[in-house]
């Protein structure tokens, strides 16, 4: 997704990324590790919390590679002579849940997640090849996929599953404003949605501290899709909703601890920053449906670079969820074609409350 500018006021406290079998201290109890990704985001950050009696994980990598070993080296070294008590999992994109099965069932402990992010979990997971239905076709057809190129993706079609372990069968629940006690810090729960259903991050106040998931990243911009399980949804109205009350709740000196790159100060200015970078597609978005676009028509619009077929859904999920935006504030209005597919039309481009907010198309949808 887009990369920050070399001038963003953003500092990274730690110069090198943990290697495999390592961690690194980014606060006292508080340990950063990376797993690899088999994808353009090559890695995902994970972290371990300290307490008086064990462990807790905070997300869990993939089930790909080797990921079970590097774990192991961990257990055997640094986190040897205390039990894992639990794992909290921000939210049920693979990279963070695939490997929580595993860990809760090797260990015998609870698994820790919001309602929306467990039930999408098990919902997800449990798609095998092949399972596309009948409203996924429909919703890639009313976004401008062809029908040939829609049974295509129906046989290619995995699912979670293969890169998944088969999720705990119980959970204990993570709410809005909860707070956990780990190794003398009160860690409040914060829930926000559009890239994920109720997607949790942790801040602990007294030591301004966020374990923010894929909520905020320095340096690419989480994926904000319309995905085929709910079409009418309006994602980018609860993404806004979420980084202005992040915004609200964060002081400026807060050590944020992301999924992806690297642990970063910076929060007030990269909060405004994706606000501006959505809102900047909105604007470009606008202007182009002048012309009746469908969803599909609009990827030269966000993206810089052709969109490849692994990230077809991703690409599509974003260009949709920008055009509902839009839909849903009767700034466009929309009609079906001849080919079953939306088209979206600007009702007033030049009153646009965006035309001001600068527009630069993304590298491509990453897998984050």
């Amino acid at each position: 997704m887009t990369q920050a500018s070399t001038q963003d006021p953003i500092r990274y406290p730690f110069a090198n990324a943990p290697e495999k079998g390592e961690w690194i201290a980014v606060a006292p109890g508080v340990y950063w590790l990376q797993m690899a990704l088999p994808m353009a985001l090559d890695h995902i950050n994970l972290y371990v919390l300290e307490d008086d009696n064990g462990w807790y994980i905070v997300d869990t990598g993939m089930k790909w590679g080797d990921t079970q070993e590097r774990w192991r080296l961990l257990f055997d070294h640094q986190m040897a002579g205390k039990p894992l008590l639990g794992v909290i999992c921000t939210h049920m994109h693979p990279d963070h849940i695939g490997q929580a099965g595993w860990l809760c069932r090797e260990f015998r402990v609870p698994l820790y997640m919001s309602f929306g992010e467990y039930v999408s979990s098990r919902m997800f997971s449990s798609m095998g090849e092949g399972d596309l239905e009948w409203t996924t076709a429909q919703y890639f057809q009313r976004s401008g996929i062809p029908l040939e190129a829609i049974e295509k993706m129906r046989a290619k079609f995995k699912g979670f599953g293969n890169i998944v372990e088969p999720m705990p069968k119980a959970y204990q629940r993570l709410k809005d404003g909860q707070v956990l006690n780990i190794g003398g810090r009160r860690w409040q729960v914060m829930t926000g949605s559009g890239h994920s259903p109720e997607h949790v991050s942790l801040f602990c106040a007294d030591d301004k501290l966020l374990l923010s998931g894929d909520q905020i990243i320095p340096r690419i911009t989480s994926n904000v899709s319309v995905m085929p399980a709910e079409p009418d949804a309006n994602p980018l109205a609860d993404w806004f909703a979420a980084l202005s009350r992040f915004r609200e709740a964060l002081p400026a000196d807060t050590l944020v601890m992301p999924a992806h790159n690297a642990p970063f100060y910076g929060v007030h200015y990269r909060l405004e920053y994706l606000v501006d970078h959505h809102k900047g597609h909105l604007a470009a978005v606008e202007k182009a449906c002048e012309t009746p676009k469908t969803a599909v028509e609009l990827f030269s619009v966000l993206f810089a670079r052709e969109i490849e077929m692994n990230q077809l859904t991703l690409a599509l999920g974003e260009s949709v969820a920008h055009l509902h935006y839009l839909y849903y504030q009767g700034r466009l209005m929309r009609e079906l074609d001849e080919q079953g597919a939306y088209r979206y039309s600007s009702l007033d481009p030049d009153g646009s409350p965006y035309a001001r907010c600068p527009h630069e198309p993304d590298d491509g949808p990453l897998e984050v």
